[in-house]
């Protein structure tokens, strides 16, 4: 099963020492860890400024569907093929989802995973 991680982490470091720990403790136990793509934003707004509500819907709509042209993605998604044409070129640009040999695409994630938190500042 392919799995993806979207997390936000402001600090660079702590995500770059947390990739580290998974890979040494993988290399240490001989067990090959979860394979896992890791999405890291730097902010909320670059998040959302990457993944938009209606990008969530076409991710969603092709993990559903599967491979597909972006013509056809854009009828079933009931939107405009040039707008829809826009995100998959950022989400493609992005790893998220992928161009099949045939030239249409897909997600190749069967997860995706959100996670962040929300702290006060202290």
């Amino acid at each position: 099963m392919k799995r993806a991680h979207i997390q936000i982490r402001s600090d660079a470091e702590t995500a770059l020492a947390e990739s580290l720990a998974r890979a040494e403790k993988a290399a240490s136990t001989g067990e090959p860890s979860d394979p896992v793509a890791t999405f890291t934003f730097s902010s909320p707004a670059q998040l959302f400024s990457i993944i938009s509500p209606k990008r969530w819907e076409l991710i969603e709509h092709l993990q559903k569907i599967g491979p597909s042209s972006i013509r056809a993605l854009a009828r079933s998604l009931q939107r405009d093929v040039k707008r829809v044409h826009e995100d998959v070129v950022a989400l493609v640009d992005w790893g998220i989802i992928d161009r099949t040999d045939e030239g249409k695409i897909e997600v190749p994630f069967d997860v995706i995973h959100a996670d962040f938190d929300l702290r006060a500042v202290a």
